[in-house]
């Protein structure tokens, strides 16, 4: 018989915890293997070049669009064209 306790034991029984946690929860997102050959390195790079370009583009025309005017969200306006009645306040009827 054993007596007094076992080495490893419990060392053990943390690890596999946190292998199950590691399994259960992967990473998210999509999985990207870059490109070996030289074509198509080059057709990935021209592609991140080229997004690189659209979203700056983007950005700056939301730029124009911010400092050209005041900026409204559908709610808003919506929410001005009805006239508002709180619980003080009484709505004539013409």
């Amino acid at each position: 018989m054993v007596q007094g306790k076992t080495k490893g034991l419990q060392s053990k029984a943390s690890s596999s915890r946190q292998a199950a946690k590691a399994a259960a929860n992967p990473k998210k997102g999509k999985r990207y293997i870059p490109p070996k050959k030289t074509a198509l390195v080059k057709q990935a790079s021209m592609r991140q070049s080229l997004t690189a370009k659209i979203n700056k583009s983007i950005e700056q025309q939301m730029v124009s669009a911010a400092s050209a005017g005041k900026l409204t969200i559908m709610k808003n306006t919506v929410d001005t064209e009805s006239p508002k009645v709180t619980p003080g306040s009484k709505v004539s009827k013409s």
